[in-house]
């Protein structure tokens, strides 16, 4: 997992917290702790997902695009974050003689793509309504 989903799923919620508020990448970053040129980077795939609107201009930013119970945190990760559960590889020799050392990589890759693929079915089972009921839970 990558810090982009953690950035994503926080914008979302606090775009998700001001309904029909229209937010700067300013706004966002202030609220995320972050850098607005991340926020922009992560709200740019986002909008290609389908996930946010942007307004352009003075008084323009972002907006939730759909009602937060149908947008559930597996979307958002497959948007930002799919294929990063699995690290990329690097020990053994496919090429050597020793079992250990030619089929590690492939052995984990599928290991680790399984995984994935069942955190994804999960986390598709969790909306951001969900996530803001438990915040207001904590209130």
């Amino acid at each position: 997992m990558n810090s982009e989903y953690t950035i994503a799923v926080h914008s979302l919620l606090y775009l998700a917290y001001l309904p029909d508020h229209m937010a700067s990448s300013e706004e966002i970053a202030r609220n995320v702790c972050t850098n607005p040129a991340r926020i922009r980077k992560v709200m740019s795939c986002l909008r290609k997902h389908g996930m946010v609107n942007t307004r352009e201009g003075v008084g323009g930013g972002y907006i939730l695009n759909g009602l937060p119970a149908e947008i559930s945190l597996g979307r958002i990760y497959h948007s930002v974050s799919y294929g990063t559960l699995k690290p990329n590889w690097c020990s053994g020799d496919p090429l050597e003689t020793c079992p250990v050392s030619s089929h590690t990589q492939e052995v984990m890759d599928e290991i680790l793509s399984e995984a994935e693929k069942h955190y994804e079915e999960y986390l598709t089972t969790i909306s951001l309504q969900n996530v803001l009921e438990k915040i207001n839970r904590c209130l």
